[in-house]
């Protein structure tokens, strides 16, 4: 009889842990709520969130997202009214 019990990889685990699934696992995990997944697709399409897609799923990972608000509280901020986004 052999033994079919797979040992769990510590990566594979680490990783999905890692990830977020949608703009609204994103959003919840920015802004706290899931109403704000629109907020997701504008942050991705204007201020280069770092983002990726797996098919059509748009997703991200959360230790890339902490390490991109970390660099953005450094970052000065744009005068009111001037947008970002061309």
């Amino acid at each position: 009889m052999t033994n079919t019990q797979q040992i769990p990889n510590p990566v594979t685990n680490e990783l999905a842990d890692d990830l977020l699934h949608g703009a609204d696992e994103i959003a919840t995990f920015i802004f706290g709520e899931r109403g704000s997944r629109r907020k997701v697709y504008y942050l991705a399409e204007c201020a280069r969130l770092p983002v990726f897609r797996l098919g059509t799923m748009l997703c991200a990972r959360r230790s890339v997202l902490m390490n991109w608000i970390a660099g953005q509280e450094g970052r000065v901020m744009t005068p009111y009214g001037e947008s970002r986004c061309n």
